[in-house]
């Protein structure tokens, strides 16, 4: 029987998981959307190029359907404003799927299909993100203009660090291991409490 009791908690609890559920688009390839991503003729030098004209770097990430990483990726790490808003301001986004067959124009000039980009980078995780600063316009390869790869999911404090790894230049300077130490006692000194969400 249906109390009134009843339908008020349902409806509350309906609320509540309404206001913290995150559905993640799916495109016709299974992969997760994201607004912010780049639709470009998926020529990456001059993806670059024109990234780093608006003072800005290029972020290529290897998506597949399926990936339950992925999936977290985007319903737990891009609904963090912190995170989407660091991107929005210092990345063009580019979205590749790991199986794919669009053809990609390398840094190199070589035209490739998604899939084939993927084993000439070595990507054999998803999701894998790969980020290319804006420094690195006119390379001849994409291994001279990787700054840095994430592969595999990162929880969003890792994530969002690596991202302003490349974004200050760090990643010239020091490993990435080096560079979160340097953060975490930072914070410390500060009286925050690392919290690695």
């Amino acid at each position: 029987m249906l109390t009134r009791r009843i339908l008020m908690a349902t409806l509350a609890a309906t609320a509540v998981a309404g206001k913290w559920a995150v559905a993640a688009e799916l495109g016709d390839d299974g992969l997760h959307k994201q607004p912010w991503f780049l639709d470009s003729f998926l020529e990456l030098g001059d993806d670059l190029a024109h990234a780093a004209d608006r003072d800005r770097h290029l972020m290529i990430l290897f998506e597949q359907k399926g990936c339950p990483y992925c999936r977290e990726l985007h319903q737990v790490n891009f609904t963090r404003p912190e995170i989407t808003e660091y991107i929005k301001s210092n990345f063009d986004v580019i979205q590749l799927n790991l199986w794919g067959s669009r053809e990609v124009m390398d840094f190199d000039g070589e035209v490739l299909e998604e899939r084939d980009l993927a084993q000439k980078w070595g990507v054999n995780y998803t999701p894998t993100t790969l980020l290319f600063a804006a420094e690195s316009v006119g390379a001849q390869s994409a291994r001279d203009a990787e700054s840095f790869r994430l592969p595999g999911y990162l929880k969003p404090f890792h994530y969002l660090s690596s991202l302003e790894y490349v974004e200050t230049g760090e990643y010239r300077q020091q490993p990435f291991q080096r560079y979160l130490q340097d953060k975490f006692e930072a914070l410390e000194k500060q009286g925050i409490d690392p919290d690695v969400w």
